[in-house]
């Protein structure tokens, strides 16, 4: 364990757990041991979905669509659909960022609110994939608080106490987005994807692992590994706190863990968020048949 104090010659840096350095196929990395600390998820549960509304985007339709990620539990997306598609099409699962704009989420994916850098999701309907993009708990619609971040803080401090991390709820809302691209008739069950950047970053590199229907992801300036956060211009989004998980490997660990997968994973040179990627690349290369893309 690390202390909580800072240490006394870098104040911005916290010292890092006495981890002796591991090699690439160590075995301790697992589905199993990451699954475990995670700890249990919540149940899957009858979809009951619904179209709410269709709205016409030149080249795709953008559908709002609701359905139930647990029993007592039902939220919204966003599905755009191209008008050029002839058959089932490849769909792909676009993630919004963080960057604590809270009331954000999928509608800045879409194109209809915040960055228009960050509209990702209305490219790729643009050029021809079936786009859902949600909500991940606490953003834009899942946001309950007006006070900044206290959802996203209730609702991983509400977790921990009874053994749970925030990852497997978004890891399993996740799934379920993926359940409800499975029912639609347009969406090739075996042409399906996942983009997105900073939180959406991550949750590429997590979901990759966790769900085998992913058979392509991009993940964009969301790499940085636990070590590379431990710093005060950094730290740990809520949504990655997984207890003990430097006790048993690091980002990198679980990078390896997406393999054969193919994961592109983009990084910038002067980006926090971005910390240790070329060596997480050497770290994570032989894993892949043809090496993870950077």
């Amino acid at each position: 364990m690390w202390p909580v104090m800072a240490s006394p010659g870098n104040p911005e840096s916290f010292p890092v757990v006495d981890n002796p350095a591991r090699a690439p196929n160590d075995p301790s990395v697992n589905l199993v041991g990451l699954a475990k600390l995670i700890g249990p998820n919540p149940p899957r549960c009858a979809l009951n979905p619904t179209i709410l509304s269709e709205v016409d985007c030149s080249t795709y339709v953008r559908q709002t669509v609701e359905y139930a990620v647990e029993e007592a539990e039902r939220v919204k997306s966003f599905v755009l659909l191209p008008k050029n598609a002839s058959g089932a099409a490849p769909s792909v699962i676009a993630h919004h960022q963080h960057a604590g704009q809270f009331n954000l989420g999928k509608s800045e994916v879409v194109g209809l609110a915040g960055n228009p850098d960050q509209a990702y999701g209305a490219e790729l309907a643009e050029r021809g994939y079936i786009v859902m993009a949600p909500d991940a708990l606490g953003f834009e619609e899942r946001n309950w608080s007006a006070t900044t971040g206290q959802a996203e803080y209730y609702e991983l401090a509400n977790r921990l106490v009874r053994g749970q991390a925030l990852l497997g709820k978004v890891l399993h809302d996740v799934r379920v987005a993926f359940d409800y691209l499975a029912t639609r008739p347009e969406v090739d069950p075996n042409k399906m994807g996942f983009i997105g950047h900073s939180y959406g970053g991550r949750m590429a590199i997590w979901a990759s692992v966790f769900d085998e229907r992913i058979r392509a992801a991009v993940s964009n300036c969301g790499c940085v590994n636990y070590r590379d956060s431990l710093t005060r211009d950094a730290g740990i989004q809520m949504a990655f706190c997984v207890p003990g998980i430097l006790m048993l490997g690091d980002l990198e660990d679980v990078l390896r863990l997406a393999a054969p997968h193919a994961l592109m994973v983009q990084a910038a040179a002067d980006d926090k968020w971005s910390r240790g990627a070329q060596a997480m690349f050497d770290h994570a290369h032989s894993a892949f048949p043809e090496g993870p893309s950077n």
